[in-house]
């Protein structure tokens, strides 16, 4: 059953009728479905699919490998014998023979980074190839898709030699709310609102993970057989995803993430707890982050002035991410041998607060969904993001979870998980209201995006503009 992507198909369909092909480039994190919205397309509306996929890394992979595997596959397709090619100027050749008959076609290079890694000529070798073969077909649409986004912003969209030649960049995030209760089917919608954002809190919305959730069953048990079981899809996940995205990087990505685990930092204090200047290898291994979908980057309007907030800080922005960080990697000593016995979320240590910024990811994540319900138009909006207000002389510190600006107003948003809340949240976001900084011009509205029992009497006070609780996140 496929869920969600609408949009994206939409986009997809509308590259037909023309008469020479498109190229189209599709990044997203491991497990997030861009195979399957390809796949998806082509069954939907082409006559001929073609899919070719890199070799995942190994110890002693090579180019001849890759090249020798590509051309394994253009054999299958074409019904003939495997002809050995001794570069990939001759690898796209036989690729360019399958492509003849103006049907039509869509081609998906899977795994691009992998194909293409092991030899630096190969971003010039398909270039070469879409401009005198691939893109004289007419009815073709010709796909890099890839885990390793960073490759392919690098050797494609930020390519000199590719320049232009893009018909569509699709970015895949992860599924909304509604969209990851669909897939959990009539199950899902008997869940309570609280399961569900416990659910998300340790998988997300990444459709891979999704599959492997059984609705029948408890939040908790779900968590222990794939968390904490050494089979368990997510209990060697991060390991096997990360590594593959990141290589030899690996280790000093992996080491800016676990400095995240607790809450949003910049880099200059990313820096700092690393011991190191936050300089271009730095700013280069952020944005590395970034683009592979493990961390976002937050910076927005500075209220004061209406111009871009000199400092970004940077949050973990992969919900299952974060929870392997902190509850599965410390443990997985324990689960290998046995000796680690899961029983519910309950007897993981600061679970409440981790959960907190789990909630907070999950919002930040969907504000597409969020501000219909505030009553904003998506194209009014100039900044949303978290909001960090430094103390100074003559001005106190404030950390706004969500600040919307449009051209007239200011939205302060607080996101808050608790079991209870009273009063207390009103006298809490109405500190920070008065420690905000901003231009006299503009109004200030608030709202709160809870998860947990509000009180009667946080409705009665009107002090919030809008009151958003999370199972709207949940209804169409």
């Amino acid at each position: 059953m496929f869920i969600g992507r609408e949009r994206d198909l939409k986009d997809l369909e509308a590259l037909w009728g023309r008469d020479h092909g498109v190229l189209v480039t599709c990044r997203g994190r491991r497990r997030i479905g861009k195979s399957t919205l390809i796949e998806e397309f082509a069954s939907r509306s082409a006559d001929i699919f073609i899919r070719i996929e890199g070799l995942a890394p190994r110890k002693g992979m090579t180019d001849a490998a890759q090249r020798r595997r590509f051309c394994e596959k253009v054999a299958e397709y074409a019904e003939r014998d495997m002809v050995p090619a001794a570069t990939w100027a001759l690898a796209f050749a036989q690729l360019d023979e399958l492509l003849a008959s103006g049907r039509r076609t869509v081609v998906l290079l899977d795994e691009i980074s992998w194909m293409g890694g092991y030899n630096p000529d190969f971003a010039g070798y398909l270039k070469e190839a879409w401009d005198c073969n691939f893109r004289k077909h007419p009815n073709l649409v010709f796909v890099l898709c890839g885990s390793v986004s960073a490759w392919i912003a690098e050797n494609i969209l930020d390519s000199t030699g590719f320049v232009g030649r893009d018909s569509l960049d699709i970015e895949l995030k992860e599924l909304p709310p509604l969209q990851c209760q669909q897939m959990l089917g009539p199950a899902g919608e008997r869940m309570s609102v609280r399961e569900k954002i416990d659910l998300l809190s340790v998988v997300g919305g990444v459709p891979k993970y999704l599959e492997d959730v059984r609705p029948e069953l408890s939040v908790d048990e779900n968590v222990r057989r794939m968390c904490f079981m050494p089979r368990g899809i997510l209990f060697r996940e991060f390991d096997e995803t990360f590594n593959g995205v990141f290589g030899r990087k690996a280790r000093t990505r992996g080491r800016i993430l676990r400095m995240l685990m607790t809450g949003p930092k910049s880099a200059a204090e990313l820096a700092e707890l690393d011991g190191k200047t936050p300089n271009g290898s730095y700013a280069k291994a952020l944005k590395d982050l970034r683009i592979a979908g493990y961390v976002a980057g937050d910076g927005g309007l500075n209220p004061c002035t209406g111009e871009p907030s000199r400092e970004e800080r940077f949050r973990i922005s992969d919900n299952y991410t974060r929870f392997y960080l902190h509850y599965i990697e410390p443990r997985r000593k324990m689960v290998e041998k046995d000796l680690f016995a899961f029983s519910s979320l309950e007897q993981l240590n600061g679970l409440e607060s981790m959960f907190g910024l789990q909630f907070e990811n999950l919002v930040l994540n969907n504000l597409q969904t969020l501000f219909p319900m505030l009553g904003l138009d998506t194209s009014l909006v100039l900044s949303a993001a978290p909001y960090c207000q430094r103390a100074a002389v003559g001005r106190e510190g404030c950390q706004i979870d969500l600040l919307i600006q449009t051209q007239r107003m200011l939205m302060v948003v607080e996101i808050k998980r608790r079991r209870e809340m009273g009063r207390e949240i009103i006298d809490e976001v109405d500190e920070k209201v008065k420690r905000l900084k901003y231009r006299n011009n503009l109004s200030l509205r608030t709202a709160l995006v809870y998860d947990g029992r509000l009180s009667p009497a946080v409705a009665a006070d009107h002090y919030f503009d809008f009151l958003i609780p999370a199972e709207r996140f949940f209804v169409p």
